[in-house]
This record gives structure tokens, sequence and C-alpha cells, in this order.
């Protein structure tokens, strides 16, 4: 049978390395690095860095089929110089990047949410640009293409205040997507382009990690545990939801295994809560191997199936 991929190295498991991710190490060069946010299929991706083999390129992407569709390209091109991620862009940014150190963003034909209601779900946000100029170093640049004039007209409304200078012009088709081809096989052969060039610096340091502490109880009985309601809401600063989605017990081991989800800010994290007992009393944290990042609303997840497990009668 033949193989899918050559190599998964293209591919960086962000949750099991060290965060902010030491580029240099991942590509084993020192070299201008360039983001590519939502890539799709892989194609401008693989063809920049064809184009430029003197620097390295990361593509952002949240969904598991394009990063198998733009590995199979790296296989077939033999690059060296592209690594993914499969993390929303927030995150990314936020977690992964130290600043200063980005030269060049991309994102073509980002997701417009055209309905207001759902303005808040839309990438370039003025929050977002000022999180992105804090990772660009001085005179770095971000390139946004559009089919949406709308959209357009929103992203260059988010520009003041950001550290970006903005300019855009209307082009034709010429960066052979896959979005591309759809717009134009509908018919459209007018696209906008927006250039962002960063003129100021604004710092947003790197979101900081916990440390999870583990909690104890004397006794665990499997059951008579109740869970937390599905959806509770937690007061903070964000707000954290935490639901808990399943539960395992294994009698013979003394192991009781919690699946819970917990969203906080732009992080959504689906992970296991360990329950098991060790000699005289049972611990209670994240199951090994769940790449977890640690955070405020993790160590509430564990304080809440803690808090259940010590109201037992």
């Amino acid at each position: 049978m033949k193989a899918r991929y050559m190599s998964f190295k293209p591919f960086v498991l962000w949750r099991n390395v060290g965060r902010p991710i030491d580029w240099p190490e991942q590509f084993g060069s020192q070299a201008p690095l360039e983001v590519e946010i939502g890539f799709g299929n892989g194609e401008f991706l693989v063809r920049r860095a064809q184009q430029q083999p003197g620097r390295n390129f990361v593509g952002v992407e949240i969904e598991w089929a394009p990063v198998q569709r733009a590995l199979r390209r790296i296989a077939k091109s033999r690059l060296t110089n592209v690594r993914f991620l499969l993390v929303d862009a927030h995150p990314a940014l936020q977690r992964l990047f130290e600043p200063l150190t980005l030269r060049r963003v991309y994102s073509l034909f980002p997701c417009p949410w055209p309905k207001e209601r759902h303005a808040k779900h839309r990438l370039f946000s003025h929050a977002f640009l000022t999180l992105l100029n804090s990772r660009l170093q001085p005179g770095g640049e971000v390139l946004v293409v559009t089919d949406q004039e709308p959209y357009l007209r929103w992203v260059l409304e988010q520009i003041p205040g950001s550290g970006f200078e903005g300019d855009w012009r209307v082009i034709a088709p010429h960066f052979r997507t896959k979005y591309e081809r759809k717009w134009v096989a509908g018919g459209q052969r007018e696209f906008y382009e927006l250039r962002l060039q960063k003129i100021a610096h604004h710092a947003v340091p790197l979101t900081k990690e916990i440390d999870v502490q583990a909690r104890r109880v004397a006794r665990f009985d499997p059951q008579s545990l109740e869970l937390p309601r599905a959806g509770k809401l937690c007061a903070g600063h964000p707000p954290i939801t935490v639901r808990c989605r399943d539960f395992l017990y294994d009698p013979e081991r003394r192991r009781a295994m919690v699946a819970v989800l917990v969203a906080e800010a732009d992080l959504t994290q689906d992970f296991w809560i360990e329950i098991a007992c060790r000699g005289d009393h049972w611990t209670i944290r994240p199951a090994r191997g769940c790449g977890v990042v640690p955070t405020a609303g993790v160590q509430r997840a564990v304080d809440l199936i803690w808090e259940a497990a010590s109201g037992q009668a």
C-alpha cells in the first residue's frame, strides 16, 4: 500500500513542545520567518517557499484536512523550509511566536462572516491587528486578499491605532488558490488586495501559562460522583466555560477519567482529567499524554472535579 505521506516532520505538535516555539531550532536554520493564516490546500505557501528557499514559512490552519493536503504537497516538493500548525490564529500568535520575529504574514480569502451578528468571528479586528503588529519586525508587512468589498471596508476601519498603515487596490486573480478558483468559476474577476505596513510597534506580551496544581481527596466513590452540570460558566476575566462530557472508571486499576471541554478567550481544549488512587489518597489532575496547554481554565476544570469529589457523602 502506498504511503500517504513521506514525513510528518513539517507538522508541529505545538501542544507538546516548549512555548513560544523556537523556530530556528524547528527548521534547523536562522532565516526570515513568514506565516500564512488559513493556507487551504497549501498551494500558495508551497510556491512561496519554493521561490524563497532562504526563508522559513509557517502555515496556520484550524482543520486537519487542509494539513493533510499540504503535507502531500510538501512531500512531492521535497521542501524543508515549511512547517504547519493545527491551531486558531489567535492562540498561535499569543503563545507560539515571540514578539518582533515575523517578517511577513499572509491571509488569502479569510472568511468574511458577512452577517453582522457574526462580526465577532471576523479575523483582523483591531485587537487582532494589534497582536499581529506586536509579532512583526519593524517594517513588517501583512497581505490580505478578499473577494468581499464590505469585508475590506471593515478591516480598513480596524486599522487606526493598530500601528499599521494600509494601502489597498483592486487586482485580477493570480494567486491560483482553491477559493480564488471557486470565485472565478462563479464569474468574479476582481478581488481586493490590502497591504498593511508596520509603522509603529505595539507591545503585546506572550500569554503566560501557569503551573496547574493537582488536587487530592482522601476517599473517592465513582458511584456517587456528581459531575458539574454541562456548560457551567465560571466567573473570570475572561470567562471560562467548563463542560464535562464523559466519565469512565476502571475498578481494577482504581482510576477514573473525566472528559472535559474548556473554552476560554480564544482557546478551546478537549482533554481528560484523571482521578487515580495513590495509596491513601486519590489524585486529580490532567491525564498524561493529553498535550494540554496549562491555563486558568484547565485549573478551574481540575478544581471543579475536586469540589465534586470532595463533596461526596
